[in-house]
């Protein structure tokens, strides 16, 4: 498996690092929360951006980005329109996605972006084209807010993002009951230990699935999300707390 890194960032190597949310609706909130994160420590910072009151405008969201790099610096920016079908604020027409994602690719101010492998490989394909011109790493994710699918098909999804062309990949499962988090758990580790050529990211959302957000360096899964301030997905838990646990697993790893 191959490491990605992103400025100072290794991503696939030694402890999860950690990525910290941004959710706010105005400029104001995004601020706020920025020099927030920045005073707390992350290791990335993911802009989400279908939580803005703005999105639909991509001049008020370069702004932002522009904001976001000045306030973060050398910290990696991810930025992440994630639609109302896989759990985001917002439904939006996948020409619009790609077209959203392009711009944000060109605009220089991004380190990261996330496209759904669910738009549509032609969408997800001139996105990680686009990528690659301009220097910016792809995570190619699946959120199932529903259900969490047999191992089998969670691998199948994962190895579909890495054949078109992905960074890294990432899946968030939704847990019926404590053996779907460890159907979740199986997966990730037959793909890191069988099938990965690069990083992955898997977690298993709500309380239930708790656990699979502190034992990636155990299983496979090589960043987590953690919050300094308003979550972005149910089950995520603070930076402080959530650092502390990592390092803990790390040591006796």
């Amino acid at each position: 498996m191959n490491p990605v890194r992103v400025r100072n960032i290794e991503i696939g190597t030694g402890i999860p690092k950690i990525c910290v949310p941004i959710v706010g609706r105005t400029r104001t909130e995004i601020e706020k929360a920025a020099h927030n994160i920045g005073e707390i420590g992350a290791d990335v910072v993911e802009w989400r951006v279908d939580w803005y009151d703005q999105c639909d405008r991509f001049s008020e969201v370069e702004a932002i980005l522009q904001i976001l790099r000045e306030i973060l610096g050398e910290t990696p920016v991810l930025f992440t329109f994630r639609t109302a079908r896989e759990g985001g604020e917002k439904a939006i027409d996948a020409g619009r996605y790609a077209e959203l994602n392009q711009s944000a690719v060109k605009s220089g101010y991004i380190d990261m972006i996330d496209a759904e492998l669910f738009t549509g490989d032609t969408y997800v394909k001139a996105i990680i084209e686009m990528a690659r011109e301009c220097g910016v790493k792809v995570i190619v994710s699946n959120h199932d807010f529903d259900k969490t699918p047999a191992k089998e098909e969670i691998i199948k999804r994962l190895n579909k993002m890495q054949n078109l062309g992905a960074d890294i990949l990432k899946i968030a499962v939704m847990p019926q009951n404590r053996k779907d988090v460890l159907t979740l758990l199986a997966a990730t580790e037959e793909m890191a230990g069988e099938h990965a050529d690069c990083p992955i990211i898997t977690m298993s959302m709500t309380g239930i699935g708790v656990i699979s957000r502190l034992c990636g360096e155990v299983f496979g899964s090589a960043l987590t999300f953690g919050t300094a301030g308003k979550a972005s997905a149910p089950g995520q838990i603070g930076v402080k707390e959530l650092r502390t646990v990592l390092e803990l697993l790390h040591k006796s790893f």
